[in-house]
């Protein structure tokens, strides 16, 4: 296939990085720095102790990809809408979106911007580090990337892709119940992304301390509350669950993508994860004094590094 990924940071590159060594034709819409590096040098993927030069194409702007078979959208949640109104150039008839961001709330945004039709939507815990520039450090090991049609059907489109994954080592799961799935993977980061931007640790350091799991279980209870007032069926059973499968297969000195975005002094995801289980527990009258706390303590480092825009979030 013809690959886009839109918002080819750190996972975006992880993923697209594999999916071309495997023999897609693959471009990143990325960041000019991390474009540059990898249209000069390839993208250079570090796993372990070993390192791999990857070659595909990089691209600030959509509109020199022209259409692809499939778009996979990774950029920041609160980037959705502006990210997609300009890749209408990556959109031809028979085009799939998918999408594999943190949080909820994308699927009716990309569905107003490309059509519900062309939408699957997906869940991954693969994880991906940018060292620098076209450096990134990759988790992939014991890590699953979960895709479903929004309506739960079988498809061949979703077959496709699924083993277009597989064939790069990404380790797929079709489900047919993605919405599950969505809060699902919204356990895991509650579990540990907020924590992670708050201590500014990285897994090692941030699984050492019990205080901070004691805190990251409580978090996660108040979510699985929150879905099953919404009539939510979780795989998830224990809250501690999520805690320990948000570190499986990741190096110590992995970090979290909240983290990650904190320390570029960039805007976080916290308004569509520990924010949205704040806004649909208010829905049901389910108490959140955890995750609101959380929010709180990220949006004031937010403020005092002058990062903490004025936004829409939609519920």
């Amino acid at each position: 296939m013809k690959v886009c990924v839109l918002g080819a940071g750190a996972l975006g590159s992880t993923i697209g990085g594999l999916l071309a060594e495997a023999g897609s034709e693959v471009w990143l819409v990325a960041r000019a720095a991390h474009a540059e590096a990898v249209s000069r040098q390839g993208l250079i993927l570090v796993d372990g102790q070993r390192e791999r030069a990857v070659r595909l194409r990089a691209c600030t702007d959509p509109a020199q990809v022209g259409p692809v078979d499939l778009v996979i959208v990774l950029v920041k949640s609160y980037d959705t809408g502006a990210a997609m109104a300009t890749a209408r150039p990556l959109l031809g008839p028979d085009t799939v979106v998918l999408s594999l961001q943190n949080g909820l709330g994308h699927e009716e945004i990309l569905a107003k911007a490309a059509g519900r039709s062309r939408l699957l939507a997906g869940k991954t815990y693969v994880g991906g580090v940018l060292l620098e520039p076209g450096r990134v450090r990759v988790g992939v090991t014991g890590k699953e990337t979960v895709l479903g049609e929004l309506d739960g059907a079988d498809t061949p489109r979703l077959r496709r892709i699924a083993a277009l994954f597989e064939a790069a080592g990404l380790r797929a799961v079709v489900s047919h119940d993605i919405l599950g799935v969505i809060w699902d993977k919204l356990l895991v980061n509650v579990a540990t992304g907020a924590l992670s931007g708050v201590t500014r640790l990285p897994y090692g350091a941030l699984y050492a301390v019990p205080e901070v799991e004691v805190c990251a279980v409580a978090a996660v209870a108040e979510a699985m509350a929150v879905a099953a007032a919404h009539g939510i069926a979780l795989a998830t059973r224990e809250p501690r669950d999520a805690w320990m499968k948000a570190a499986e297969g990741l190096p110590p000195e992995f970090r979290a993508s909240m983290l990650q975005s904190l320390e570029r002094g960039a805007p976080t995801e916290i308004d569509y994860i520990n924010g949205a289980v704040v806004r649909w527990g208010a829905q049901r009258g389910v108490p959140t004094p955890v995750n609101q706390a959380l929010v709180a303590c990220i949006k004031g480092i937010e403020a005092g590094m002058g990062t903490n825009p004025i936004r829409s979030v939609a519920a």
